[in-house]
């Protein structure tokens, strides 16, 4: 058996239970997105998979965000822009998905959206961690 695109490991953990469901549930998308354009799946199919990643990227930043305001997170504000910025490049590649030009979902913009989310857990996320586990939040 192939070893998937995307691999969780534990040091992508934050410590937030919910969060790292969410987290897992993401890289499994990103490893659906990269097969199915690796095996030359069917461009409605790709779609699909392409829309349900860009909304449950929102649900999982939204999670974040309530959690930030919950507990007066003071790096918030950077964190959220990084959101936004993520949030922008993902829906402009699905509308050019979605307006015929399929070469935007490449396997260099899937390299970049793993590149990106590998980052961001392991570097900005992981900001948060102490903050959300001594106010309660596992």
């Amino acid at each position: 058996m192939q070893s998937p695109f995307f691999a969780w490991t534990e040091k992508m953990s934050v410590g937030v239970e919910v969060l790292d469901a969410d987290h897992k549930k993401l890289i499994g998308l990103l490893n659906d997105l990269h097969d199915g354009i690796a095996s030359g799946r069917g461009t409605e199919r790709l779609g699909r998979v392409l829309d349900g990643l860009v909304d449950y990227a929102g649900t999982h930043f939204a999670h974040e965000e309530d959690y930030f305001a919950q507990t007066a997170y003071s790096g918030a504000a950077e964190h959220i822009q990084e959101h936004r910025a993520m949030t922008k490049l993902v829906k402009d590649v699905q509308v050019c998905y979605n307006q015929g030009k399929f070469e935007a979902l490449s396997l260099n913009t899937m390299n970049f959206l793993k590149g990106w989310l590998t980052d961001h857990l392991q570097g900005s996320d992981k900001n948060y961690k102490s903050h959300l586990n001594a106010m309660g939040i596992h």
